[in-house]
């Protein structure tokens, strides 16, 4: 039998470079693995966990598939879906949370840092957020997660929510792994943390073109260019990280050593790094066009996505049910 993969993005907006260096890359190396059957999904439940518009929620799942689509996600080869239309997640979700304590969620870093990115929205559904995730990943008994480092401290609770059950009830969860890419931390424009959506300046969109991607490079802080230690921080480690990502090892070396020698032109540097960057984006954009001129193309692959998923998800459901004695 095949090995599962489940990965989800939340509905936010369209997707970024680090959405799809850290996550999408790493879904399109397993769905081309015979070895893997994969399972994406779009976030929806895990994005009303923070302040949302929820006039606008909708789209942005939309745009969410649409940019899965367009960079290769073939409904073909993987499932494709909506984690609201699959209501097993909640129930599950729920059914786990009775395995794991209050303490054990408020101990969490990532929920200690949206404590203070939220201060006036800490709710029950953001102290759940990793109890839910674990029920995404769970339901489908999958092996291997493609996220980025940030999410590993909710990946170890759904091991420990896997281990749990399975010594508690019998059952058979595998305890999932994180499946890292190269891209797996891609810094933000601003020389500070990672990109994000919700800070402006950090991110280069998959949508943007040449002009947009060579304007937000213009603006990341650079120094005079040389120097004996090249940066590990700030604007100029955040360029050096980009020029690896798209450019090659090779290329960064290249400037490095210009760095420590007659120094680096940033301006020839960033002019190059903007078209290696929208090369890589072209087709994706090109191929999203396609998808946004068939409306009910995409209709149909996200029903058949959710009802696929709902037939895996309900045989997972029905087995947790039995063994904790509610059916």
């Amino acid at each position: 039998m095949n090995r599962r993969v489940l990965s989800g993005i939340r509905a936010t907006g369209r997707l970024h470079l680090g959405n799809y260096l850290g996550a999408v890359k790493g879904m399109l190396a397993l769905q081309a693995d015979p070895n893997y059957e994969t399972f994406y999904m779009v976030a929806d439940l895990h994005t009303i966990t923070t302040p949302y518009d929820p006039k606008i929620l909708k789209e942005n799942v939309r745009e969410v598939i649409l940019d899965y689509l367009a960079a290769g996600l073939d409904p073909q080869k993987s499932v494709i879906f909506i984690q609201s239309q699959v209501p097993q997640h909640t129930e599950l979700g729920y059914l786990f949370s009775t395995l794991v304590t209050v303490a054990r969620m408020q101990h969490l870093p990532t929920f200690k840092e949206k404590v203070k990115q939220h201060p006036e929205n800490v709710t029950m559904a953001l102290l759940n957020y990793p109890v839910l995730m674990a029920a995404d990943i769970l339901m489908y008994k999958a092996s291997l997660v493609p996220v980025g480092i940030d999410q590993e401290p909710h990946l170890e609770i759904a091991r420990e929510i896997a281990s749990k059950i399975n010594s508690r009830f019998g059952l058979a969860f595998p305890e999932p792994q994180r499946f890292a890419t190269s891209g797996e931390y891609v810094p933000s424009l601003t020389g500070e943390g990672k990109m994000s959506k919700s800070v402006e300046g950090s991110n280069i969109g998959l949508s943007d073109d040449l002009a947009a991607i060579r304007e937000k490079l213009a603006k990341v802080p650079t120094d005079s260019g040389s120097g004996n230690q090249v940066p590990t921080e700030g604007g100029v480690a955040t360029l050096l990280t980009l020029v690896e990502l798209f450019e090659g090892k090779e290329k960064t070396e290249q400037y490095r050593k210009q760095y420590q020698t007659e120094g680096i032109k940033y301006q020839d540097l960033k002019n190059e790094l903007a078209e290696a960057i929208y090369q890589e984006l072209k087709p994706i954009q090109e191929r999203r066009l396609e998808f946004e001129n068939k409306p009910e193309m995409v209709d149909k692959i996200i029903e058949e996505g959710n009802e696929k998923a709902r037939q895996e998800a309900q045989k997972t459901l029905s087995e947790v049910k039995q063994a904790m004695g509610l059916i």
